[in-house]
């Protein structure tokens, strides 16, 4: 079930209240699972059932995507404040530290809560941050292309092409190593997602000078790249290998970037591994 929580955060100029939109299913160890840039919560639906059946999976819009807003004035889209947002966030909701997975951008923030010890275990599928400057650049003008692309389509022709397979083809495959197994209703909503997200161009913004560069220590960390990811080159998951050695990297064959609804029960099988 859909709901939203308002919690205080401290910021240099005093304590402001952000509110953020989950949603929360099953039972056991804490799971949270963070999404990518200009998409949703519901990013992690193909999995979220198989993730509750062991884990009390809590799956977050970050702010400024999907229903939660952008953050207050004065704080910015940036790893340090969501970081502390998503600190806030687990206090608020009494998880301590919970396991956490996330993808593109929420893979990022996963790998950088493990840095700062506010997690049991990090699982980043297909993680930003470990580009070389061209394939930064190539990467960001992807998704704004994207983003302007979602932004021009009238909303009948976003629905009329994704009932069609060569439709859904033509509106996810950059993302998506197999679109066609999209729904429909899907497909819609997360171009209105990215069509909507309040926090994409700041966001994006503050990731031009991001390099992940620290090793992460003192708990398990997986590193999972799909073998068919066109927008950050699987290359990439060899250099995250390097900088953080005691990382299980994890090839995940025939998957995109966003690889939860191209293989539920793999990506489900490499988040629930990860987290023992």
């Amino acid at each position: 079930m859909a709901a939203t929580v308002s919690f205080p955060v401290p910021t240099a100029h005093g304590p402001r209240t952000v509110t953020l939109s989950y949603a929360r299913v099953g039972h056991g160890e804490p799971l949270l699972l963070l999404h990518g840039i200009g998409h949703h919560r519901q990013a992690w639906d193909p999995v979220i059932d198989l993730l509750g059946a062991e884990r009390d999976v809590i799956a977050v819009d970050l702010p400024g995507f999907g229903a939660s807003p952008a953050l207050p004035d004065g704080m910015r889209h940036d790893l340090p404040t969501v970081n502390t947002v998503l600190g806030a966030l687990c206090e608020a909701l009494g998880i301590g530290r919970p396991h956490v997975a996330g993808n593109s951008l929420g893979g990022l923030l996963a790998l950088e809560l493990g840095r700062e010890k506010l997690v049991r275990s990090v699982t980043a599928l297909s993680p930003a941050g470990f580009w070389t400057e061209a394939e930064r650049r190539y990467a960001f003008a992807v998704l704004q292309a994207m983003r302007g692309i979602a932004r021009r389509l009238p909303l009948p022709m976003v629905e009329r092409l994704s009932r069609t397979a060569a439709g859904r083809t033509a509106l996810t495959s950059t993302i998506y190593a197999r679109p066609g197994r999209r729904s429909p209703e899907a497909v819609v909503a997360e171009t209105l997602a990215l069509v909507g997200a309040a926090a994409f161009e700041d966001t994006l913004r503050a990731g031009i000078s991001v390099q992940f560069t620290d090793d992460v220590i003192g708990l398990p960390v997986t590193v999972a790249w799909g073998t068919g990811d066109r927008l950050l080159l699987r290359r990439q998951g060899v250099r995250a290998k390097q900088i953080i050695p005691r990382a299980r990297l994890v090839r995940l064959p025939g998957c995109g970037h966003v690889p939860m609804s191209d293989d539920p029960a793999l990506v489900a099988r490499v988040i629930l591994d990860g987290s023992r």
